[in-house]
């Protein structure tokens, strides 16, 4: 029988840049046709686990054995150093002065010969996750639900035989979300699988086998568990916590005064890229204490729209848009926008590559920088040991941000987000990678945020579940039709 089994392994695996992630003393055994869930907090060594069991750590003690002939892992570390490569390539080709880049197309058949294609699995998976539009798109062009789902895609057309999913459905829209599931139960009748999930609400009908971690440990294994082991297996993730307070702002740091009640203002807005109109004749007005719910499909525009906002789309100097007073293109400074907001993104996650501390990731968003260049002051320091309190990551304000787990670091940067209690609070996707635990931590922070009306709050969110209550206005963008019902 196909299998692939770990006994009392001692294994080390790279991260970005030269973090390096141990996982001691693991033993379990992943069988044919058997379809496991690691569960476990943040932090706890389910994406390390997950990528050993693919096979893609250095084995440094204990045995490994592996039968699976194709394997396949796709995992935010993996679309992590997807993107680095892509970016050093640029840097690369700057420095040759040259200018070339990948095409998506590129990507998905990269070392693979046309022997090895399945040209009808291959068109059907681009129909699936409608890319066939994208095949000549360049790589670094696509929003983050894009990249996931070329990542898919690419190991799905490798027919695997063992495939190893970490957080497949994060970033993904709830249209691609019902297409992948569809796709993966036609998989589970051939394909063993392996799920690194912190949603229990993803958690796939053909999971038959669960295993809970801890510190790196497998603690709980399950096979075809009943329906009351599975509760108390589930019962570990689902902690309540009643008694959260946000931290207070730092009077001499937080955001100035407003001077006008409309804090953001676009009068018929539009954006193209390459000649491709992204959104046209929008028109969008946020009162203070208007708290909204951005939504729309991957590659609506989502994250542009909010980048106009911030000033990070040059584009926004073309249009009629009015910010904290100033009208965009009458000599405001970038900074003069930035001080009124706070803003957690993917993109900046990704790009937040320091290896500053903790603590000190959280203080950085007293000036809006990456990483921390001034010296804190007590009452910073206080306030920020209070949101590690709050975050249950005390234990961890010395860590380096870039050593920490991926869920941990999203924790991070929404207290980042929040410290100086912005004006405008924008929150792309900001459960994105969170555990059970931590995510309903982050929903009950943002409701009583926007129930202090102290920030007003832009949520981007493509699950209807993470609902917040108090936010009563909705901005859909869908095809090329905007909605603010």
């Amino acid at each position: 029988m196909q299998q692939t089994q770990l006994v009392n392994v001692k294994a080390s695996l790279k991260g970005q840049g030269n973090d390096v992630y141990c996982v001691d003393n693991l033993s379990m055994t992943v069988s044919a046709s058997q379809h496991w869930v690691l569960l476990g907090a943040n932090g706890a060594g389910k994406s390390a686990i997950a990528a050993v069991i693919a096979g893609f750590a250095t084995i440094e003690q204990g045995q490994y054995t592996n039968s699976f002939e194709r394997v396949a892992l796709v995992s935010p570390d993996r679309q992590k150093q997807l993107l680095a490569e892509e970016l050093n390539k640029d840097q690369d080709d700057i420095i040759e002065g040259v200018s070339s880049f990948s095409r998506v197309s590129d990507l998905i058949l990269a070392g693979r010969s046309p022997q090895q294609i399945d040209n009808q699995l291959l068109n059907q998976l681009l129909g699936t996750f409608d890319f066939e539009s994208k095949l000549h798109k360049a790589f670094r062009d696509l929003s983050t639900g894009e990249t996931r789902k070329l990542m898919l895609i690419q190991a799905l057309i490798g027919q695997p035989e063992l495939l190893v999913l970490d957080e497949p459905f994060d970033g993904l829209d709830v249209a691609a979300m019902t297409e992948l599931n569809h796709q993966l139960a036609k998989l589970s009748e051939t394909t063993t699988m392996v799920f690194v999930l912190n949603r229990l609400s993803e958690i796939p009908d053909c999971v038959d086998h669960y295993a809970f971690i801890k510190d790196g440990k497998v603690t709980h294994q399950l096979a075809q568990p009943s329906a009351e082991q599975r509760d108390d297996l589930l019962k570990l993730l689902h902690l309540t916590h009643t008694d959260l307070e946000i931290p207070e702002a730092d009077s001499d740091h937080q955001a100035p005064p407003l001077i006008d009640p409309i804090l953001v203002k676009l009068t018929n807005v539009s954006v193209s890229f390459g000649g491709k109109a992204i959104f046209e004749k929008l028109n969008w007005q946020i009162n203070q204490g208007e708290h909204w719910q951005l939504t729309g499909k991957n590659g609506s525009g989502k994250t542009c729209l909010l980048n106009l906002i911030t000033g990070d789309n040059p584009q926004c100097y073309n249009n009629d848009i009015k910010v904290f007073g100033y009208q965009r293109g009458s000599g405001e400074s970038i900074w003069q926008i930035k001080q009124h907001i706070g803003y957690i993104s993917n993109a900046l996650h990704m790009d937040y590559r320091v290896g500053t501390s903790a603590l000190n990731t959280i203080i950085s968003g007293f000036y809006d920088s990456i990483g921390l260049y001034q010296k804190a002051s007590d009452k910073q320091l206080a306030i920020a040991k209070n949101w590690l309190a709050l975050l249950g990551l005390s234990d961890k304000q010395n860590s380096s941000f870039t050593q920490l787990s991926f869920g941990d670091q999203r924790l991070l940067l929404i207290a980042r987000a929040m410290v100086k209690h912005p004006n405008l609070l924008i929150l792309d996707e900001p459960c994105l990678g969170l555990d059970e635990a931590n995510r309903q931590r982050v929903l009950l922070l943002i409701k009583k945020i926007c129930s202090a009306k102290t920030s007003t709050v832009i949520y981007v969110n493509h699950h209807a579940s993470d609902h917040i209550a108090g936010i009563a206005h909705y901005l859909e963008m869908e095809n090329d039709i905007k909605k603010a019902p």
